[in-house]
Order: C-alpha cells, then structure tokens, then sequence
C-alpha cells in the first residue's frame, strides 16, 4: 500500500473516532450537529455514518421538528447492540463482574465472597472465573470487545502481573494468567489482546476526578480493605518510578510501631485500616461471617450513633488519617481530597481534623483543600474501569466494527 493510502486510512480512522467520541458525549445527535462538534465537512460527516451504520455502531432514533422552515433532523445514537465490556473487581472480600453495553448501560452483575483465604490466590480465583463465566453466560448473543481486571493492589510488567497485595497475603501473582487457565473464554480474549489488568486506586481515582469537575489535582485515599491512594494532576494519575506511587496505606506514620504486611513497621493501614478499626471495635467477627462492607457499615453507624468504643477508635484513626493526608497535601497541594470507603461516610469528621492541624506560616495559616466523600461510593473501580475502556474502544471504531 503506497503511504498516501496509509496516510488516507489513518485519516479516516481518526475521522471515525472523533464522530463515535462525539456522539458518545452528546448521547444523541443529529448529523449536522456531528459535522459542527467535530468540525468536519457536512459530507464528510454523511459517510462516515453510514459507514459507522454499516457496521452496526450507529443507529437512527427519531425524528426532531427543525426550527423555523428547515427539514426535520434525523437523531443518531451509538448502537452496538452485539457488543459489551465484561470488567472483573477482585477484592480483598469478593469477585465481582459486570458486563457493559457501549453506551453505558449495565447488561450483568454477578458477585460471590471468596472467604478472604489469605495466601492462596488459586481460590480466590476460582471464585473470580466463575462470576465472570456466569456474566458471559447471562449476555449470550454479545461479543466481549474488551475486557477488565481491577485488582486492590499494585500492577506492573508486560505482560502485566500484581506486585503484591497485603489484603490477601499474596507475593507477584500472574492473575491473567491464572484466570485464563480457569476460564477458556478469558483465555479467548487475553489471545487475542483483549484484556486489561489494572490497579483499582487509579481508575477509581480517574473517576471520582471526572465526578467533581475534573479539578486541576486530586488527592485521592480510600478505604475498604486496606488503604489505597492516588494522585491526579492535569487528567494523569502518578505512577511512579515503580508503580507505587499513591500508596499512602504504606506510609510509615507511627514510629516503633507493629509490623506491616509491607515490612515496614507503623504503617498507615495498620491504624486506621477496616482490619485495625474494626477488631478494636469488637466487629471483626461480623467481617469473617457477613463481609468487610457490611462490618464498616456497622461500624460507621457505631460512630455516628455515639458508641463509645466505635468512637474512640475513630478519633484515633482520624488523627493519623488526617496527620498522613497533612503530608501528602503539604507535598502535592492538590486542589481537591476525595475519600472512599467507609471513609465517605466519615468525610466531615476528617475534614475537621485535618483542618484543626494545618501549619501556621508566619501569621497565615495555611487553608486545606477541600475534603469530600467519594460520590460514586463502591462502585468508583467499576465506573472508571468502563470508562477507560469505553475511551480505548472508541479511539478505534475500525477495529470495533470487526467484533461481530
């Protein structure tokens, strides 16, 4: 092919995704009103419908009166009826899956506890093959155009592998691998290059940072196993040199103090962690029979109710939940503080410890960001994971146009 074909397709290629882009923000729209979002010429917007319709990405709606004497617009709509995004959530409590349709809609849930069998992550997998086969059977007739991997702990290498996670006592982990090995049509699509692993921290991050307004940096921590974080500045979450930035479970903050999974000694989560809270609260039994959710719940109403003893151990968390994120703040001063977790429904509390010890410089006293709770709550991992995917697909339609 000369390379003035090769330029030609890779301009129509991107003339596609910026059409689907487009119309995946404005949810409907008529094809003038494509040609004057993307800029393009009215006839170049024409064929690239129908071009998009052909291959059963767009559709026809409805028919809008024009204003004065014009003709009526057509509305047009992303279709891709044969297609979803299967997202998988490992937690250190439940697998959970999700299957998604282009557009947004959720199509299936499926989730199931795996019991938290620490070191052994054959089990906790077994549990994860078997929701994400049940989520792929409950949408027979769609083709899977991409599939996700959210796990709670830090990813890295190529192919990708989790590092370590301390919720459930696991080294480096092959967790693609291993759930391919389980479920021969996720093996299908990790072949095929149609699967992605990925830290929850940062697309949960991503999308709580699309929820408030996209301000310019957001300091993000959450707790719901253990304690993650993550940085966004300008749209991008740090990374880090090795993957870990944002890992503000694991900041030394009490001195001497007991021994991390990590290694370190007094590290955040050992304080204020769901494990630390809820066995000085007396609720890690409810944890090991009804779930970690369902034992922070109990424990946030504790608080709120006035229990002492719930109480108690919350003002101790708070304090060195409030010293880390002083730390953090006075690093990357971000414009922003989302918590999730159980620490969404305590974000007020929070926000008065951290402003009762910001430091005085000269006769200022230096004003903290704003501190919310998370408005997507749990579902912050999922959201951002379909997001990221949704972005990559429609950057591509020539390539979802072949997923019949």
């Amino acid at each position: 092919m000369s390379a003035s074909s090769l330029a030609s397709a890779d301009v129509r290629r991107h003339n596609l995704a910026l059409v689907v882009s487009r119309l995946a923000e404005l949810g409907t729209a008529s094809r003038s009103d494509l040609a004057d979002a993307t800029g393009l010429a009215r006839g170049s917007v024409t064929a690239l419908v129908r071009r998009l319709q052909a291959d059963g990405l767009v559709r026809e709606t409805e028919q809008v009166a024009a204003e004065g004497k014009g003709r009526p617009r057509t509305l047009l709509e992303l279709s891709a009826d044969h297609l979803a995004i299967v997202t998988v959530l490992i937690d250190a409590d439940r697998a959970t899956a999700v299957a998604t349709a282009l557009g947004g809609a959720r199509l299936s849930r499926v989730e199931r506890r795996h019991g938290r069998p620490m070191g052994d992550p054959g089990r906790v997998l077994d549990v994860a093959a078997a929701v994400f086969d049940e989520v792929l059977d409950s949408i027979a007739g769609r083709r899977v155009a991409e599939a996700s991997v959210i796990v709670w702990a830090p990813v890295a290498g190529e192919p990708p592998i989790v590092l370590a996670d301390t919720d459930l006592g696991w080294g480096a982990v092959d967790v693609l691998g291993l759930l391919a090995e389980r479920a021969p049509r996720f093996a299908d699509l990790v072949e095929a290059g149609r699967v992605h692993l990925m830290a929850d921290t940062l697309v949960a991050a991503l999308a709580e940072h699309a929820s408030a307004g996209r301000p310019s940096g957001l300091l993000y921590l959450k707790s719901d196993s253990g304690i993650g974080g993550a940085i966004v500045v300008d749209g991008t979450p740090l990374d880090g040199s090795h993957h870990l930035a944002g890992a503000l479970g694991h900041l030394p903050i009490v001195q001497g103090g007991v021994r991390c999974e990590c290694g370190q000694h007094g590290c955040l989560v050992t304080v204020a962690g769901p494990d630390a809270v809820l066995a000085r609260s007396g609720l890690d039994e409810i944890a090991r029979a009804e779930g970690l959710p369902a034992a922070l719940d109990e424990f946030v109403r504790r608080v709120r109710s006035g229990d002492d003893v719930a109480t108690s151990v919350w003002r101790d968390a708070a304090a060195e939940l409030a010293r880390a994120l002083q730390i953090v703040t006075l690093t990357v001063d971000p414009a922003l503080i989302v918590v999730g977790g159980y620490l969404a429904a305590l974000a007020d509390d929070l926000a008065e410890v951290l402003a009762r010890i910001q430091p005085v410089v000269g006769e200022v006293t230096v004003t903290p960001p704003p501190l919310l709770g998370s408005r997507l709550g749990r579902d912050a991992a999922l959201v951002g994971a379909e997001h990221a995917a949704v972005v990559r697909l429609l950057a591509d339609p020539a390539a979802l146009s072949r997923s019949h």
